[in-house]
């Protein structure tokens, strides 16, 4: 199983969910550190699967809605990553700071949510099925992606 691991899902899920669980861990009162470090893994590779799908569903779209970031068409970046190895990686690390910048915002959000919870007792007593929905919604969304990102590698190559 170690041996399946990439570069890519050390930066992009299991660093960012270890980061976002021992920030929260420090910084709020919820905790999901356990002393089983199988479980303990999977749990902070979960986390950062969610962080990651966050920053690719919710942090990137209003960041290209206003100009700051500008990006090629997809079959064009298949067409040049024929050609260039290098955008592959480049793409990678370009992911990893987009995910960083996703687990920021989730600790802030959790931090408001845990003040929130103090102001609305509901909010406490059903967490677990607001983040159960949330993930639910963003896991449709994300799929829903990733399906479109498929198709349009199959077009291209059928060019």
């Amino acid at each position: 199983m170690i041996n399946k691991i990439t570069p890519y899902n050390l930066f992009n899920y299991l660093l960012p969910g270890v980061l976002f669980v021992v920030i929260i861990e420090e910084l709020t009162i919820y905790s999901v550190i356990t002393d089983n470090m199988v479980l303990a893994a999977f749990i902070c590779y979960f986390v950062g699967m969610v962080i990651s799908r966050v920053g690719s569903l919710i942090v990137e779209a209003p960041l290209k809605k206003v100009g700051f970031l500008k990006f090629k068409d997809y079959k064009d970046f298949v067409t040049a990553s024929k050609k260039d190895a290098r955008l592959d990686t480049l793409s990678e690390q370009n992911n990893t700071y987009r995910t960083l910048i996703a687990m920021l915002i989730m600790v802030s959000v959790t931090k408001g949510y845990e003040w929130l919870g103090t102001k609305f007792e509901f909010l406490e007593e059903w967490k677990l099925l607001i983040v159960f929905m949330l993930l639910l919604i963003l896991f449709l969304a994300a799929y829903r992606k990733q399906t479109n990102y498929i198709t349009q590698r199959i077009e291209k190559n059928l060019e």
